[in-house]
């Protein structure tokens, strides 16, 4: 069984929609969006593991994508929902893609911002795989000090404004090295799903920061081979729905709207 992440619903009308935060963030990461999405939506936030108010497991089976796949059904299953939304930020990304390919039937659609790790070539999965030890002992030796200095935390951050950035570095400090560790060593590296977007079978939508340019490649590649996607490009940064709250919300909200739902 797998270990389960801590989750919430928040206030919203419609079908449920699971939201799933990155590398070192948290679920305040979402505080822009919640309004606007409970218009359409009920939106579910939940905290992957090491990360906001979830356990930090030593065991390393339950940070494998397959674990947080087990998870994510079992709270779809407590929700009593036959179907949802999914919408996975840049690591989190990697997790919704691939519940979204292995269980189509129990979804509506599903959305996802720039992400890396979801579309990394195994080239760049090995790299990771074989930095991953040493990466992991660093951040087990110092604690969180050398959280702070991995070049994506939140505090090196320069497009969010002051509001969202106080609340996510709020999230940072609840970041559990164990946690942090075991995601560098076992997640990340497994989270690609870039061989298997051909499968693909409901409606997906890229909310696009064009602002990062090292993403706009794979940006191309979803274009090109992933089935039933459309893609908005918005005028942020990694951080789509925080430096693009606005932009986000419209889009997101309009591809729950838009989606059929039988």
């Amino acid at each position: 069984m797998a270990m389960m992440p801590h989750w919430q619903v928040h206030p919203g009308t419609g079908p449920y929609l699971l939201l799933v935060h990155g590398f070192l963030m948290g679920p305040n990461q979402w505080h822009p969006n919640l309004a606007a999405l409970g218009a359409v939506c009920q939106p579910v936030v939940v905290d992957l593991l090491g990360h906001g108010r979830s356990a930090a497991p030593a065991a390393a089976e339950c940070y494998q994508p397959s674990a947080y796949i087990e998870a994510f059904e079992a709270i779809r299953q407590a929700l009593h929902a036959q179907r949802w939304f999914l919408c996975g930020y840049s690591l989190g990304a990697g997790l919704t893609m691939r519940y979204a390919l292995l269980h189509p039937e129990r979804i509506i659609g599903h959305a996802f911002t720039n992400s890396t790790s979801a579309l990394a070539d195994a080239g760049q999965a090995a790299l990771w795989r074989a930095q991953g030890q040493a990466s992991s002992a660093r951040i087990l030796a110092g604690g969180s000090k050398a959280i702070e200095r991995i070049p994506v935390h939140p505090r090196f951050a320069k497009r969010i404004d002051p509001a969202s950035r106080a609340l996510v570095l709020a999230d940072a400090a609840l970041l559990k090295p164990q946690g942090v560790a075991n995601t560098i060593r076992y997640t990340t590296p497994a989270a690609s799903v870039r061989s298997e977007l051909g499968d693909n079978e409901r409606p997906a939508l890229l909310l696009n920061g064009v602002r990062e340019r090292r993403f706009q490649a794979h940006r191309h590649h979803i274009a090109e081979n992933m089935r039933h996607a459309r893609i908005v490009d918005l005028d942020a940064g990694h951080a789509v729905n925080l430096e693009a709250a606005s932009g986000f919300n419209q889009a997101l909200a309009e591809f729950v709207e838009q989606c059929p739902t039988s």
